[in-house]
């Protein structure tokens, strides 16, 4: 009995602590400060697991179409170049200034293509990622669409510079401006960039 009352008051104890911190408002919610530590490895690992879990039931019954389909690549840059390159850059396009300013720092997707998953970042596109400032597009485009946008982003881990500018322009989508050098900070990968 006298183990059950101590179990009790520490669960008490605990959840007092824990609406103490919530309502003291001490939690640092600044964009422009990482969060490091235990509570980085806590958000990092939770989304991480997060998605990986939720992708992998997913992929149990997708129908995945032909990704190296042209003509699904090509609709695939048109949505990637007008939605998501601003955040996640492209060959030759670096992340904007609006990008550089999200925490956690936007992935660059065309040097980490080819470690996602094409279920993972189908969900990820569709769905979004709370608190993170990646949308969830299934509110704004069918599942055509996205797998399209899917296509683009494996595509794109093999473009060079010239041939993604070239792609932008065959599709008709002006020219691929990249951000000016000394517009984009350097940045340890996954760390927002240091702010001047």
């Amino acid at each position: 009995m006298k183990i059950v009352l101590a179990l009790v008051v520490f669960t008490l104890l605990l959840a007092g602590a824990g609406l103490a911190f919530i309502y003291h408002g001490s939690y640092d919610i600044a964009a422009s400060s990482p969060d490091s530590g235990l509570i980085h490895w806590v958000l990092e690992t939770t989304q991480h697991n997060a998605v990986h879990r939720a992708a992998h039931e997913f992929e149990e019954t997708a129908k995945v179409p032909a990704l190296d389909d042209p003509a699904l690549i090509r609709t695939g840059l048109v949505h990637y170049h007008e939605m998501c390159v601003t955040c996640h850059g492209a060959p030759g396009v670096k992340i904007s200034e609006i990008g550089q300013g999200l925490n956690p720092y936007p992935p660059e997707l065309a040097a980490e293509a080819a470690h996602e998953g094409a279920a993972e970042l189908f969900w990820v596109t569709k769905h979004g990622i709370k608190m993170t400032g990646m949308p969830a597009f299934g509110a704004t485009h069918n599942d055509e669409e996205i797998w399209a946008i899917v296509a683009f982003i494996k595509k794109m881990g093999s473009l060079s510079p010239p041939q993604y500018e070239a792609m932008v322009q065959e599709a008709g989508l002006g020219v691929a401006a990249a951000v000016p050098a000394e517009h984009h900070h350097e940045h340890a990968p996954g760390t927002p960039p240091h702010v001047d």
